[in-house]
């Protein structure tokens, strides 16, 4: 008989795992998989602290989410392995149920039960309020998705929320900005997600990065070298962007500008789990 479906926030503290059991299942999950010839990416809160750990003091120092730290795993794999991972995460004592299997389609199986509250994966793309399309990006980086991907996630958000700038803080700021995957920001996969083709997806990464920018003397934890350093890359970013040459849709799109929706519509319970 099957677990009946709690969200995270419905486990009481004294039953929650820690910290530490979020990121070896992550891990573990990334490993096991290959074996079995799948592809299993983790995005999210957690693939940011996995890839910042140099930096890990700031964002315990950022306090990001508070006792639970982490809520669920997020992660990512092409379509083409959807019946494998069925299988593969049942095995690992994990739970579906039915009911958001069928609200959420073919695109994002949701598991519960298991050594973690809950783990999500998002097949070949992420679609919230813009959409980050993972193909040909996932062999590029592991046991996470690469760099430019984990800030196209966070960034495509257009009610973006405190937990979510705190992320993008630190993954700013452990890492440099350039023209490759390999521990760097990769400004073409940027340029590859479609901001110089999509007007509304482009307005809301720009205008959540100045947020990021506007609210770093909001944080007590950072130096005046990180708010430097978080600036001069949110800056080279930008320009970079703003030099590269846009579609005719985009630049019809932008005449119109913000008066018109730009966004998609999300499901305000889809964010608790995504933002983890």
């Amino acid at each position: 008989m099957s677990k009946p479906f709690k969200l995270p926030s419905e486990l009481p503290l004294e039953e929650y795992p820690p910290p530490s059991a979020f990121i070896e299942e992550a891990v573990n999950c990334v490993k096991e998989a290959e074996k079995e010839g799948i592809v299993l990416r983790i995005m999210g809160g957690l693939a940011i602290y996995l890839h910042s750990q140099e930096y890990k003091g700031l964002w315990e120092k950022l306090g990001r989410l508070g006792e639970r730290v982490f809520t669920d795993i997020d992660f990512v794999s092409h379509s083409k392995f959807r019946r494998n991972i069925l299988g593969f995460f049942e095995k690992r004592g994990y739970n579906m149920d039915k009911r958001l299997l069928v609200h959420y389609g073919a695109g994002r199986l949701i598991y519960f039960g298991g050594p973690c509250p809950m783990v999500e994966v998002f097949l070949d793309k992420l679609e919230m309020n813009h959409i980050v399309d993972f193909h040909g990006r996932l062999e590029a980086d592991n046991p996470t998705i690469p760099l430019a991907e984990l800030l196209l996630e966070k960034l495509q958000i257009v009610h973006i929320n405190e937990k979510d700038i705190k992320d993008s803080i630190v993954l700013l700021r452990a890492h440099e900005i350039g023209l490759e995957d390999k521990e760097t920001i990769n400004l073409k996969a940027l340029n590859r997600a479609g901001l110089t083709s999509d007007w509304g997806f482009w307005y809301t990464f720009t205008t959540n990065l100045q947020k990021i920018r506007d609210s770093l003397n909001n944080y007590a934890v950072l130096t005046e070298k990180d708010k430097k350093i978080i600036g001069e890359r949110i800056t080279k970013i930008v320009e970079y962007l703003d030099n590269q040459p846009k579609s005719m849709s985009w630049k019809i799109r932008a005449k119109i500008g913000p008066k018109k929706k730009w966004y998609n519509e999300v499901e305000a319970d889809d964010w608790g789990h995504l933002t983890s």
